[in-house]
């Protein structure tokens, strides 16, 4: 007879927490939990290699991942587990500027003294204070208009001022970094470039994951959130806009059970690498894995340590969503 459902449950959350304090893994996902479906409409060994190595990149891994890619150049795209939910973390902050860009334009003008000086160090060095007040400046109505905006179809705002218990997809999140490069996008030029200057200013303790594995000659527009809590352990998440040599695209990372920060950024970057490597054939890289050494496990603080636990049942119905949520 089969374990009861909540039995089982509760044996895999105790597993994980063991393997954390005794510095082990997380037990591994299954071969299904491991597939991406990668499309190239004109090169369809493109899309086979990033299967492939998408796949290996993650045997072997614990956790749950989901991931969204899109190049807009061979028009590539990638999804694994898109409908999969997460605590955001420090990723609402992303949308947190897009909202502060797009109210500013909507309204005729350039941002202000105050919008500049919370906008800046909340994305370059993830000032939480600095987030907060943003939050509460744009209010949730605002803030869901602007995901209503940008095509998010999964993503519900974090309650009663919790920001970073926004529940999002990484298919959400390659819609969000598609407001900075997608031609749709709500944003002006200018704002769209002023985003991705900030993105690309992140300081350098915070770059870890989507860039590790990019050649030279491209840049990265980032933004990363990784937080523990009770429950599904470490989330770990890592969204970017790589740009340079007369293309881009954008990777989406989101995990979470992960039994420490390390093991988690370590995934992210697996997946990393086999994306620039699949996109940028013959290119060297330039930049690795990021050193164990210097990944803090420090969380990022966009959760109270004493915020209650939320059922992930609170977000609102799911919209349906899109045919192909890799694309612009």
């Amino acid at each position: 007879m089969p374990p009861h459902p909540t039995r089982r449950k509760l044996t895999t959350t105790a597993l994980l927490v063991a393997t954390a304090l005794l510095g082990g893994t997380a037990p591994p996902a299954t071969a299904a939990e491991r597939t991406p479906t990668c499309r190239a409409p004109k090169n369809p060994a493109l899309a086979k290699q990033l299967t492939r190595d998408l796949r290996t990149a993650l045997a072997r891994r614990g956790g749950t991942v989901s991931l969204a890619l899109y190049d807009d150049r061979t028009k590539a795209s990638c999804t694994l587990a898109q409908g999969t939910r997460y605590d955001s973390a420090s990723l609402v902050k992303v949308l947190m500027m897009e909202a502060t860009l797009r109210r500013a334009a909507a309204r005729g003008r350039s941002l202000t003294g105050w919008e500049r000086r919370n906008v800046r160090p909340m994305i370059r060095s993830s000032d939480n204070s600095a987030a907060s007040r943003l939050w509460n400046d744009l209010g949730h109505p605002y803030l869901a208009s602007t995901l209503h905006r940008a095509g998010t179809t999964r993503t519900s705002l974090g309650p009663y001022g919790l920001w970073g218990l926004t529940r999002t997809t990484a298919a959400d999140q390659l819609r969000l970094l598609g407001a900075l490069t997608g031609p749709r996008s709500f944003l002006g030029a200018k704002s769209r470039a002023f985003g991705l200057q900030l993105m690309s200013e992140v300081r350098k303790d915070q770059r870890w994951g989507v860039p590790a594995g990019m050649p030279r000659g491209l840049r990265a527009h980032l933004k990363n959130g990784w937080l523990p809590r009770a429950t599904h352990g470490w989330r770990i998440h890592s969204i970017g806009v790589f740009t340079g040599g007369g293309r881009s695209y954008r990777l989406a990372v989101l995990s979470h059970d992960n039994p420490s920060m390390t093991y988690g950024v370590r995934t992210v970057e697996r997946v990393a690498h086999a994306v620039h490597r699949a996109l940028n054939k013959g290119r060297a890289v330039g930049r690795g894995y990021t050193p164990a050494d210097e990944i803090s496990e420090i969380p990022d603080g966009s959760v109270p340590p004493d915020a209650p636990q939320f059922p992930y049942s609170y977000a609102p119905p799911d919209r349906p969503a899109r045919p192909d949520p890799a694309a612009p």
